[in-house]
């Protein structure tokens, strides 16, 4: 069976374009083991560690799910000059993705993020992890890059994970050089950080971050989602303060709720079939959105790529991404 042409045709186009991520770059650290017994010493488990393993996290993952569709995936963050930074910039290249917009500060410490799985479960994660603004000089430095960089991509992400990388004033310069040479930007915002966007060309927070963006407290999903009264205040109010052509919400296991102009809100229904490890799943969701869209999608052709993806990657356990073979295999008939 053969996956509909236009999606089909679509994902073609992906290996030519050039994308930009900016954000927090993490280090993502797995600790894999079996548990057979209680710890005598407390009520926890005794994980025997059978193996272990490292992954870019964060704005850095983002980047990884862009890389499996193109070869011209560039990173903008910052690390510290410390072993872990050095590990994330090595795992980072040695995946073909750019780092000369990557940098590091003696005064930083690399977040990393450790999780203990067994028995295909998370049992415990251990952040460590100190937030970092860029000094003036920085600043200036991230400033010159995205001036020489940004004209020469089709697509810019920004993944705001609040860690300090993002600040209004580069968040400003971001869209003001995105709208001045017409490129694609799609901006993962963090709750916490109160950073505008105004007029990036698509936005997707998730439903606690959508209503703390416009200030007002989280209500619970309604069923079904188009008629989630409060949810479209919040996406009303969100269009307003962000003035963006495009707003997708991701509701978790409700799917996703898009919102396109003066156009009715278009619900997509969550594509997962078993559901192993949520971490992540969002970086893919930004990915394959921005994708879509550079690639001549409508927002609703971009969002369901968005769906079929991240329905995909939290069957995997781990910080996973998709392949190109797997997402076309999503859209065949059944």
């Amino acid at each position: 069976m053969r996956a509909e042409p236009n999606f089909l045709e679509l994902i073609g186009r992906f290996a030519g374009k050039r994308m930009l991520v900016i954000g927090d770059l993490m280090l993502d650290e797995f600790i894999w083991g079996r548990v057979s017994r209680i710890s005598p010493e407390a009520p926890v488990p005794v994980v025997s560690v059978t193996g272990e393993s490292e992954y870019p996290g964060g704005a850095a993952n983002v980047a990884r799910n862009l890389r499996e569709f193109t070869s011209e995936t560039f990173v903008m963050g910052l690390v510290g000059a410390d072993p872990h930074g050095q590990n994330l910039i090595g795992l980072l290249e040695a995946a073909g993705i750019g780092t000369t917009g990557v940098l590091q500060d003696s005064n930083a410490a690399t977040t990393v993020k450790t999780r203990v799985i067994a028995r295909n479960q998370q049992v415990v994660r251990v952040d460590r992890e100190r937030k970092t603004i860029l000094t003036s000089d920085q600043l200036g430095h991230a400033r010159e890059y995205l001036e020489h960089a940004i004209p020469r991509m089709d697509g810019v992400v920004v993944a705001d994970y609040g860690k300090g990388f993002l600040t209004q004033p580069l968040a400003d310069e971001i869209c003001r050089l995105a709208r001045r040479h017409a490129k694609v930007l799609a901006v993962d915002p963090h709750p916490h950080t109160s950073l505008v966007w105004r007029g990036a060309t698509a936005i997707k927070p998730n439903r606690i971050e959508a209503f703390t963006a416009v200030g007002l407290p989280p209500a619970d999903p309604v069923e079904p989602a188009c008629r989630d009264e409060a949810l479209l205040e919040a996406a009303r109010r969100l269009n307003q303060l962000w003035e963006t052509r495009s707003l997708l919400v991701t509701l978790g296991e409700q799917g996703m709720l898009l919102f396109d102009g003066e156009a009715e809100p278009v619900h997509l229904p969550a594509r997962a079939h078993e559901v192993f490890d949520v971490s992540g799943a969002g970086d893919t969701a930004i990915a394959l959105f921005t994708l879509g869209l550079v690639a001549g999608a409508t927002p609703a052709g971009a969002a369901e790529l968005a769906n079929r993806a991240s329905g995909i990657v939290v069957g995997k356990i781990g910080t996973a991404t998709v392949t190109p073979a797997e997402l076309i295999a999503a859209f065949e008939p059944a």
